[in-house]
């Protein structure tokens, strides 16, 4: 009796994988976007300098007499003593060159504000030469000093003040708000917080936007014309190429503490509101 034969197999086609080819004129078209994406963030991505965290009042541009700051220190203490809610009110001579937001935030994150695992840290942020303000909250309290809350704060109590040349009245008052809410009871925090207007978006969300719109189209250009033969401009071959990260934490000058007070712990999101005047 004959032995039946198996079927001759053919061994599996193998495609060589070939490097993505983009055609010339695409090729300064993407590296014209990569320009003006770098040119625009580049300031986030910048290392900033911040001042040490010499106490619940940190008054780098010195625009708060010495004894509002003492006074206010006074009051940021009692409020970090009864509830452990840790509110900082700083001013600072320079953005260095980057956004409110972006600053405020690195800034918060550099002096780890607010309880570890509370997160129930505020900043109220001046930068008198740019005419700028913010709010900055630790995620822990952005459910009763949400973002619209902080922005009417700004609107009405802070920058009223700041318009007419008074800057302590105004921080001093904006300050006395901020505390007004965090003791409030909690049910009437939320009602507050929902009958708020919404806060508008700051400079740094429509920057960030733009970077997104930016990269999907160029995304997009690549995957449209990435398969086109002919002579181009090669972006890679193969997987696995190589990304560089990006440090945001600064490591700029100042220690986080002096004085015996220093954050603990805590950290932020970007929640928050920003105002200019």
């Amino acid at each position: 009796m004959r032995a039946m034969s198996r079927p001759r197999m053919n061994p599996p086609t193998v495609f060589p994988r070939r490097p993505l080819r983009v055609p010339g004129a695409l090729a300064g078209i993407l590296i014209l976007l990569a320009a003006v994406l770098f040119a625009v963030a580049a300031p986030a991505w910048a290392d900033l300098s911040f001042p040490a965290l010499s106490g619940r009042v940190v008054d780098a541009a010195n625009v708060l007499p010495a004894t509002t700051r003492a006074t206010l220190d006074g009051k940021l203490a009692v409020q970090e003593a009864k509830a452990t809610d840790q509110f900082v009110v700083a001013t600072v001579p320079s953005l260095q060159g980057t956004s409110i937001e972006d600053y405020a935030n690195r800034l918060f994150r550099f002096w780890k504000l607010g309880q570890e695992k509370k997160n129930n840290g505020v900043l109220l942020l001046v930068a008198p030469n740019e005419r700028k303000v913010r709010i900055e909250v630790g995620y822990g309290l952005e459910g009763i000093l949400t973002d619209a809350v902080a922005s009417t704060i700004i609107q009405t109590t802070i920058l009223p003040a700041f318009r007419k040349g008074d800057m302590p009245a105004g921080i001093v008052a904006g300050a006395e708000a901020v505390l007004e809410i965090l003791n409030l009871d909690p049910e009437e925090a939320r009602q507050r917080a929902a009958g708020a207007p919404a806060a508008a978006v700051g400079d740094d969300g429509m920057v960030l936007f733009a970077i997104f719109v930016i990269l999907v189209v160029v995304i997009l250009l690549i995957i449209w014309f990435g398969g086109g033969r002919g002579r181009g401009f090669s972006v890679g071959s193969g997987v696995g190429a190589s990304s560089s990260s990006w440090r945001w934490e600064s490591s700029g000058g100042g220690g986080s503490s002096s004085g015996g007070f220093s954050g603990g712990g805590g950290s932020s999101g970007g929640g928050g509101a920003s105002g200019g005047w």
